[in-house]
């Protein structure tokens, strides 16, 4: 589950999700199945290794739970993915859909379904990202400088429907195109700080707001495993011209790059060094409010640990972030992570960049899977003017 919640897990359902190579996948490592199935007296839950491709088997994991983060309370979550091969060649990648529906202490409900597929031999890549929101949440305002105590409650309808296709030209890069639409609605303002009332006022909301645009993508991933990479990177550049003929409020355009690297520290060790920059950026006129960039409205909901999600807002943020992730028992059941983060937004309604937010925190890893090597991420963080909390995955942060 990629949200920050403090997950409670009151069931599991799971089939071995598939690793795309042997390397590091070690039948003598211990995880929670294993644990789980200790426990239960459960044969069911006896693992195989998946590493060999089978094409049409669908494995499938699922956890209902209970969580907590800064932005829901208490929030009863289910998440389910199921990952399969569409051939059995030797490089074929894993096919993913992931489904995550959560309602909340805040009566926040979200809908979320995604997939990125992979055709045979790896030529295509459809990739998709639906969702609906029912969301209540603060907003601080724009900009850099925006005080905790200072804010305006938001309740929106959100339906986001994002569909793109691409396609191999050199191995391990793509290109495509794609469309994407976000559509807030039934927005509310209340209790707003006269300060934070009179920045959006002067930026612009209403009741309703629709983007809608182009997307024109370039995508290199090298990582053999992109659950819990222990090598590689990844690059992905999208390019979003929104246009009022396509039924968007106004005419801007959009920027994403986002870059990681993961480098083995020793070399020698599982030790991994990961290295993260995430910039959004707004040009060429203003994206509706709610469409722009912030904390935690990231595709993963993942930037800004220590903050909570929306914290930070305006028309272009930058983002980095460096973790150690490092093994801690010899089983491989229990690891550990370091990191630290920095964002920064411009001010509005300047559009300069005049301060950093920095984060930093660590947390423990717990195996789930020791054959997809997908991890239970448990993180405490803080950030600055006393924001903390804990922050919760399936599956690493990136």
């Amino acid at each position: 589950m990629r949200k920050n919640f403090t997950l409670c897990v009151l069931l599991l359902i799971f089939v071995n999700a598939p690793s795309q190579q042997a390397k590091q996948s070690n039948n003598t490592d211990t995880d929670l199945i294993d644990v789980a199935g200790k426990i239960l007296h459960a044969k069911w839950l006896q693992q195989h290794d998946t590493v060999h491709k089978k094409s049409g088997r669908l494995y499938f994991s699922g956890a209902p739970s209970l969580g907590y983060s800064l932005t829901s309370g208490l929030a009863a979550i289910f998440v389910g993915n199921g990952a399969f091969f569409t051939s059995e060649l030797p490089n074929q990648k894993i096919s993913l859909v992931y489904l995550d529906i959560l309602y909340t202490q805040k009566q926040q409900f979200v809908f979320r379904l995604q997939n990125n597929i992979w055709t045979k031999g790896n030529k295509f890549n459809l990739v998709s990202d639906w969702r609906y929101y029912w969301y209540p949440q603060k907003t601080y305002g724009l900009g850099g400088q925006t005080q905790t105590d200072l804010f305006a409650d938001q309740t929106f309808n959100y339906v986001r429907i994002h569909q793109s296709i691409l396609k191999t030209f050199i191995p391990n890069w793509y290109a495509g195109f794609g469309i994407a639409w976000d559509h807030h609605y039934g927005i509310i303002q209340e209790n707003a700080s006269q300060p934070v009332a009179n920045q959006i006022q002067s930026y612009g909301i209403s009741d309703k707001s629709t983007s809608t645009g182009l997307l024109f993508n370039v995508l290199c991933d090298d990582r053999i495993n992109s659950i819990n990479p222990w090598g590689g990177s990844y690059f992905n550049f999208i390019y979003r011209p929104n246009f009022t003929f396509l039924g968007s409020d106004t005419n801007y355009q959009m920027a994403l790059l986002d870059y990681r690297k993961y480098v083995p520290f020793p070399k020698s060790s599982e030790n991994i060094l990961a290295f993260w920059s995430y910039n959004w950026i707004t040009f060429g006129g203003n994206a509706p409010y709610l469409d722009l960039p912030t904390t935690g409205w990231d595709a993963t909901s993942n930037t800004g640990r220590g903050y909570i999600q929306g914290r930070f807002k305006s028309k272009n943020l930058i983002y980095g972030e460096t973790e150690y992730r490092f093994k801690i028992s010899r089983n491989g059941l229990l690891g550990g992570v370091t990191f630290v983060n920095a964002q920064s937004v411009t001010d509005w309604p300047s559009n300069q960049f005049n301060s950093i937010a920095v984060g930093a925190g660590a947390g423990i890893r717990l195996k789930f899977n020791k054959y997809s090597r997908s991890n239970v991420c448990i993180d405490y963080a803080f950030g600055q003017g006393g924001s903390q909390g804990v922050f919760v995955n399936l599956g690493e942060v990136f």
